[in-house]
This record gives structure tokens, sequence and C-alpha cells, in this order.
């Protein structure tokens, strides 16, 4: 009961601070990609129902484009002679308002796949989609508003991309998924977890063989892939 309360009490502290000006400002600093492309992903724009629900879950918060390129750079460098992710699929758990659905197409991947529980994010997201699939044709982003714990992962070769999008319970829950999904279908599979706060997590999945990383991103594959 206490350790609830002393939660609860934090979130409220995160919430109330969130909403200084200087704060403000401070989430204003990742809204270059924005402009340059005319969409939506900062997480400055938030409304306060959904930073309150990101608190209590994960906070939106979007990859920085220079990182998210590295990672996949030195994804490539694992995939084999030609780096080539023509044969996977893409897929970002908590995917927010699309950022790093949009840099993945970017990398020629078979099809992408974003999942996300707070609708707001998905709706603007989907505009998000909209606009840049008018600016550069590109039509194989697919969007699942829900609950990613309950994702049925694609029996097919993939790229699974995780900027600690969840809770270290419900992400237990989602690699027992994939684990199981893997036993299933053995197939290829890659996963990237940016900002990996819960790494003995991942690190305990049987089926996944680590390829090494940094303090800001651990790379794992399949262990048949």
């Amino acid at each position: 009961m206490l350790a609830a309360f002393h939660r609860l009490s934090a979130i409220a502290y995160e919430f109330v601070r969130d909403s200084f000006p200087d704060r403000r400002q401070q989430r204003y600093g990742d809204i270059d990609y924005d402009w340059e492309y005319r969409v939506d992903t900062t997480g400055a724009t938030v409304t306060w129902r959904t930073r309150l629900l990101g608190l209590l879950h994960s906070p939106y918060q979007p990859i920085p484009p220079e990182q998210f390129r590295e990672i996949m750079s030195a994804l490539e460098a694992h995939i084999g002679p030609d780096g080539n992710f023509g044969q996977f699929t893409f897929i970002d758990i908590g995917s927010g308002k699309g950022r790093a659905l949009l840099l993945a197409s970017e990398f020629g991947f078979s099809r992408i796949i974003g999942i996300e529980l707070l609708p707001e994010l998905v709706e603007v997201a989907r505009e998000n989609v909209r606009i840049f699939n008018q600016r550069d044709g590109y039509a194989g982003i697919e969007l699942i508003s829900g609950d990613a714990t309950k994702f049925t992962f694609p029996a097919e070769p993939s790229v699974v991309f995780l900027f600690n999008p969840l809770p270290q319970a419900a992400l237990r829950t989602l690699l027992e998924n994939l684990e199981r999904s893997l036993g299933e279908s053995p197939r290829p599979l890659y996963v990237a977890y940016a900002n990996p706060i819960f790494e003995q997590t991942i690190a305990g999945v049987q089926s996944l063989t680590a390829l090494g990383g940094s303090r800001q991103c651990l790379l794992f594959r399949s262990s048949g892939g």
C-alpha cells in the first residue's frame, strides 16, 4: 500500500513538473525532423491526458533520427553481406506518433507495422503516415491500435524495435509471446532495444542471442536465425 502511494506521488510530481514552461521548451528540442517533413512526431504537443497515461505506462518520447539511423546501420552489418532489409518486416512496439515508422521507410523493409496503446497517438500517427505517403509515395506502413502485450507477431522474418516502450512486467509478457512465436515458427528475427533500462529482462530470453551494442541500444537475433 505504501509503495503504491509513493509511486502515485512520484507520478503526480513528474506530471506537474512536466507542465512547467522550461520542460515544455525542452521537449520541443526534438522538432527538427517535424519541420523537415511537415509532420507532428514531437513529444511537446501531447495532451495532458495522454502525458498522464504515459506516466502510468511509458511516457511518449520520439527517438532522435540520427540515433535510429545508427541503430539500423549497426543491424545491417549483422544481417548479411548485403545488409538487405527487403525480406524483413519492421515492427515498432509502442509506436507513438510514428516517427520510427517513418524513419524505417528509408531502409527498404517489405512492410512496416506500428502498435500503440493510446488512441490519441495512433490518430496523430495516421495523419503523419498520410502526409508522408503523399510526399514520398511509400504505402507500406500499417498502424495497429491496441495492447502490445497481446500482439500476435507475424510468422515472417522481422526486426522488432523497442524504444523502452513498456514497464518491466509488460515487457516480460511481450517477450514471452515473442519467444512462443519463435518456438512455433522459427525464423530470422532481430530485436533492437534502445534505451535498454530492463536489460536483464530481455537478456533472459533463451530464443534470443545477444549481438552486442552499446549503452544506448542492445541488439539481438533469434537463436535459429
